[in-house]
């Protein structure tokens, strides 16, 4: 599982950057490396939406845990 959230953490790494690149470059990477509209690139916009929509449970989570009352926990665990 650890493996599955870091492919998809930097998938959306991958997309936010494309799209920072496009709001300020009006540069679209994905497609310049594979294509405008080739499959590749739509196979790597599904993917980054995909890794988006699993990313949403890891983010669920951390917001759910009570960050300090979970330090202070591991303070006097140890």
């Amino acid at each position: 599982m650890k493996t599955v959230n870091l492919i998809t953490l930097l998938l959306v790494i991958v997309g936010a950057v494309n799209w920072g690149l496009v709001g300020a470059l009006d540069f679209n990477l994905v497609a310049a490396l594979f294509g405008d509209g080739s499959a590749i690139t739509r196979g790597v916009y599904i993917l980054v939406g995909l890794s988006g929509l699993w990313q949403l449970a890891p983010f669920a989570r951390a917001l759910r845990i009570d960050e300090p009352r979970a330090e202070a926990g591991r303070r006097f665990a140890r």
